[in-house]
């Protein structure tokens, strides 16, 4: 069962919804049109195919499916989301060569005894930011580096409230991931610049209230 965060957003992946090795994945529906964040590493595909379908609008459909960053947790179940649903799927162009190449160091997959098949990218994002249109409503894409070179988060405005999807916001850093110190910190000060009222992150779950959020994107600072 999805578990729903509010109208129109849910939680439909991670943990305890998918498969114990899944990174959070929440879908987000603005009208007929839905969009997923995000894809686990594929092996609890049956169970995330029932939450999307249980969420979208009767009449509506999977739009794009927005990934956050390269790593195998988050996307190894990408393919399988496009071909069940038709959706696009999208990410930074500085990460989508490691999908594209299907590169099992860069994107982790080594890391959980598994391999990437090259992942062909839909829409390639460039620059700073971007606005993708989806159904009625739109999410702004917001290159956010450092825990890989191409990672990006998500926000649009529910309610008159900014939600925030920043998955692995945590981190780690390493190496072979291409992680970046320096980038990482000066992301993290743009994100406590959003003032988010709310935090959909891919290892630590749902964080509410502009003030938990703010704290928690605080305890990764130096």
């Amino acid at each position: 069962m999805s578990v729903q965060i509010r109208n129109n957003l849910w939680q439909v992946g991670g943990g305890g919804l998918t498969d114990p090795a899944d990174a959070a994945a929440y879908l987000v529906r603005f009208g007929d049109g839905a969009a997923l964040i995000d894809a686990g590493c594929g092996t609890g595909h049956s169970r995330l195919k029932r939450h999307i379908s249980q969420c979208l609008h009767p009449h509506g459909r999977l739009e794009y499916l927005l990934l956050t960053h390269c790593h195998f947790d988050h996307v190894g179940g990408a393919e399988s989301v496009r071909r069940e649903f038709g959706c696009r799927i999208v990410a930074h162009e500085l990460d989508a060569v490691y999908l594209e190449a299907g590169d099992a160091d860069v994107t982790a997959a080594s890391w959980y005894g598994s391999r990437l098949e090259p992942l062909s990218i839909d829409v390639k994002l460039q620059g700073e930011e971007s606005v993708i249109k989806i159904g009625s409503g739109s999410v702004t894409t917001i290159h956010w580096p450092g825990h890989s070179p191409g990672s990006v988060v998500y926000v649009t405005r529910m309610d008159d409230e900014l939600v925030l999807f920043g998955q692995d916001v945590h981190g780690p850093l390493d190496p072979a991931l291409r992680s970046n110190e320096q980038q990482y910190q000066a992301s993290l000060a743009r994100l406590l610049d959003l003032e988010a009222d709310l935090l959909l992150e891919g290892h630590f779950g749902i964080i509410r209230t502009k003030e938990e959020v703010r704290k928690f994107i605080r305890s990764f600072m130096k």
